[in-house]
């Protein structure tokens, strides 16, 4: 007969996310763990554990496993098919709420939206503003309209590719940005690698997004981009042709995360 174990036997294991790993398959809040510990996981309970361990400890990460991840104060859904959001991409929504009055009406684009955690955060901090959003990933922009119930405009295709002939008042994105190469590739390999890497020094896609941006900008339209921790000064090159005003940003954790230029 085999012996159960109680949810204080888990916490005190070396097992990495052990707690959210509890929580998903008991289907319990921490707190609900906390104060009961000596409860014991009935055979159903400790199969569906045993698996999400297996494919945690195999690398896979959490968000997967829950299905959703938490940006700015928001939670949504996310796939394989889309990257996972990060604290540090919060940045883009923060210089946003700086730079634009909350009763503004602007008409914003979101590039590369993925799973839609900039242009449907930001439309819930705007409500006045008409926002568009596009990805050339259909799974992922399904995804990102199960986020959001807003009258947001996605559009499927390669960054501007896909666009009515309008212009914007603020375009967003998040490219991808990490050289071919790099070591760090290794921890991402749950993740779409399209939403990764972008060349050799991984700015290909930085670099067609501000060659095409001037088009479809307004007068004194702005271009907020993330990117990777030394590429700061290639990108300020890069937007000085055509854009004034450029701003550089840190993330929280004190590393060049993202650059906010006006078009001249």
């Amino acid at each position: 007969m085999s012996v159960r174990k109680s949810i204080k036997d888990y916490l005190k294991e070396d097992i990495e996310d052990i707690s959210k790993l509890l929580s998903l398959a008991l289907k319990k809040s921490k707190e609900q763990l906390f104060s009961n510990p000596n409860y014991e996981l009935n055979n159903i309970e400790l199969n569906a554990l045993d698996n999400l361990i297996e494919q945690r400890n195999d690398g896979k990460p959490f968000a997967y496993l829950k299905g959703s991840q938490g940006f700015y104060d928001l939670d949504f859904i996310v796939s394989s098919a889309t990257l996972i959001p990060r604290p540090e991409t919060e940045l883009l929504i923060d210089i946003t709420l700086d730079t634009f009055d909350i009763n503004s009406k602007i008409n914003a684009l979101d590039l590369g939206t993925g799973s839609g955690v900039i242009a449907i955060t930001l439309s819930e901090k705007y409500l006045n503003w008409s926002i568009s959003a596009t990805d050339q990933s259909m799974a992922a922009l399904k995804i990102a309209q199960l986020n959001t119930d807003k009258n947001i405009n996605f559009y499927h295709g390669n960054w501007f590719d896909p666009l009515p002939k309008e212009k914007f008042d603020l375009i967003v994105s998040n490219p991808p940005y990490i050289n071919d190469h790099d070591p760090h590739l290794k921890s991402l390999g749950y993740e779409p690698i399209e939403a990764l890497i972008s060349g050799s020094d991984g700015l290909d896609d930085i670099r067609k997004i501000i060659l095409q941006a001037p088009q479809f900008l307004n007068q004194a339209g702005y271009l907020l981009l993330e990117h990777g921790y030394n590429q700061k000064n290639h990108i300020i090159d890069l937007l000085k042709e055509s854009f004034e005003n450029i701003k550089a940003f840190k993330d929280i954790n004190k590393i060049d995360r993202a650059i906010l230029a006006q078009l001249r």
